[in-house]
């Protein structure tokens, strides 16, 4: 949670088309490279342009020190942030946009192609983009004969149990893709390394749906803060 006191550097510090070229972000970046940038200046360049008197370094700097990491800014909702001075419904969504775009970048194979040989694969993958999630939600991983991803289908969203999480809707897309197996996958926001009673229900029920559609359930991997669970390493899937 952000703390109450506003930071100082909220305050007006002047239009960065003033400042000295090799000062401003945009510049900075063309001429040092990204990795020169610190986060308040990425966040500059993406804001474009202050608000108030303030340049949008100072708005960048001020969402820093108000969160303390860019991590947690990305956790928080939109309508929390457009409230916050400076920004505003077209500047957060660049922003949760931008945010979205390094996570869907980070949990992207390195080829189309990538072959999953381990939960371990699948965790590296989708953490990124599930770790810091409000909400739970269940994803199926569409596997071909060769282990390849065809395609990731979300089934829902909120709390997992059996009444959202039907065979009709997990098995729908595997039918119509032509996967040969699924590999289900989920995550808990409040971060804990367990797998649920509920989760164990939804999974005997998807095993056995599979087992009849003769498209076996391989997995069922949960996403919890930087670790994961998965039902197959831990020689649960046997007993389904």
């Amino acid at each position: 949670m952000p703390n109450n006191t506003a930071p100082e550097v909220l305050q007006p510090a002047g239009s960065m088309r003033n400042w000295p070229l090799d000062e401003r972000p945009r510049e900075k970046l063309l001429t040092r490279g990204a990795e020169a940038l610190s986060d308040a200046e990425v966040l500059a360049i993406l804001l474009n342009s202050g608000s108030g008197g303030r340049s949008a370094l100072d708005i960048a700097r001020g969402l820093v020190q108000l969160y303390g990491s860019l991590r947690a800014i990305a956790r928080r909702p939109a309508s929390e942030l457009c409230e916050l001075p400076g920004l505003g419904n077209a500047r957060v969504a660049t922003l949760q946009a931008a945010f979205e775009l390094g996570r869907r970048y980070a949990s992207a194979p390195d080829t189309e192609t990538d072959i999953i040989g381990s939960p371990e694969d699948i965790a590296s993958m989708y953490i990124p983009r599930l770790r810091d999630l409000q909400r739970e939600r269940f994803m199926v991983l569409l596997l071909d004969n060769a282990g390849h991803i065809i395609r990731e289908n979300v089934v829902s969203e909120g709390i997992v149990n059996a009444s959202l999480v039907h065979p009709r809707e997990v098995f729908h897309a595997a039918v119509t893709e032509l996967a040969s197996s699924i590999i289900l996958l989920h995550n808990h926001p409040s971060g804990v390394r367990e797998a649920s009673r509920e989760d164990h229900l939804v999974t005997r029920q998807l095993v056995d749906a599979g087992r009849l559609m003769d498209i076996p359930v391989h997995d069922h991997i949960i996403i919890c803060g930087n670790g994961y669970v998965s039902f197959a390493e831990e020689g649960w899937l046997e007993g389904q």
